[in-house]
């Protein structure tokens, strides 16, 4: 393990997907979310598919057992970028950051749902934490005191990111029963195909035909995704999720600076501290999970004959 190359390759993620959302949101008056993320979907794949030659495993990342399985974690990563796309046009991009936040919180609801995980009573109370800090952030979006066009769309981009969060916590679920038969590798490559064929639904809704500066963001876009998926799943690699995952919440710092420098978004003190909140959730979850681990190690250990 090399935890110092690893927490690097997972800053360096981070950092390419916020300017992989900062792109989408620069497109995203004059792009529908479907036709956004065929092109961060498909134009992935010209630097996924050479990662994977170069680290020999082009044929573990095209040979999958469970199709179907990668069928529907593609349909739910769909729905999800499709959500947050949508989001991104009509919200400032520190609440959209946010709002994706609860992604994590619901992962652990749905997991304990649909793959009987068992959620004690610290998760819980992290849960119902970081959910208070998504309410908080969704306050201001959600207030009858307005009525006017802006508020409308306001809320609705509030409930479209939250869907998506679900969503990408479905995705989630459906990862974790995949990486019990399914190499890293195969779920990211099926990952990129599926919801580019997926998202090819969208294209009788709105499709439109891209100036060329436009086009070229949309395939800076795809680009992007992919160097920042390979960084990412390089970063597994190098030290062990509950080291690395942390560093995903450094996300809300550049989505700040960003927001401010290129957007001229200045978030409220209630979405500040409605995401300090559910920051702090998800990073309890992470170490709950870690001590967990640590405990199964030392119990498995334990049992092994002493020779």
């Amino acid at each position: 393990m090399q935890p110092l190359r690893g927490i690097g390759l997972k800053v360096c993620s981070v950092m390419v997907f916020m300017v992989m959302s900062t792109l989408i949101k620069l497109v995203s008056e004059e792009i529908p979310p479907g036709q956004t993320v065929f092109f961060r979907s498909a134009f992935a794949l010209p630097v996924i598919v050479p990662w994977l030659v170069a680290t020999g495993e082009l044929r573990a990342g095209i040979v999958t057992a469970n199709p179907l399985g990668h069928f529907w974690r593609g349909l739910a990563g769909t729905g999800a970028m499709a959500c947050t796309f949508a989001g991104l046009g009509l919200l400032p991009l520190p609440e959209v950051t946010a709002i994706s936040y609860a992604a994590p919180l619901l992962t652990v609801i749905l997991a304990a749902m649909f793959l009987g995980e068992q959620v004690r009573l610290f998760r819980i109370m992290a849960v119902c934490l970081g959910l208070v800090g998504v309410l908080i952030v969704l306050s201001p979006r959600l207030t009858a005191l307005r009525s006017d066009e802006m508020a409308a769309s306001e809320a609705l981009g509030a409930m479209v990111v939250l869907t998506g969060a679900l969503f990408a916590a479905l995705a989630q679920v459906f990862v974790r029963k995949l990486v019990f038969e399914e190499r890293t590798t195969a779920i990211v490559f099926w990952f990129s195909v599926n919801s580019a064929l997926l998202s090819l639904i969208s294209l009788p809704w709105g499709w439109v035909w891209p100036a060329p500066g436009t086009a070229a963001l949309l395939v800076l876009i795809g680009l992007a995704g992919g160097v920042g998926q390979v960084f990412l799943t390089s970063s597994y690699r190098y030290a062990d999720a509950s080291v690395v995952a942390p560093f995903e919440y450094s996300s809300m710092i550049l989505a700040l600076v960003v927001g401010y420098f290129v957007f001229g978004e200045v978030p409220t003190l209630v979405v500040l501290s409605g995401a300090a909140m559910v920051v702090a959730a998800g990073i309890l979850i992470m170490w709950r999970e870690r001590q967990l681990g640590l405990e199964r190690a030392r119990q498995r250990q334990s049992m092994t004959p002493q020779g």
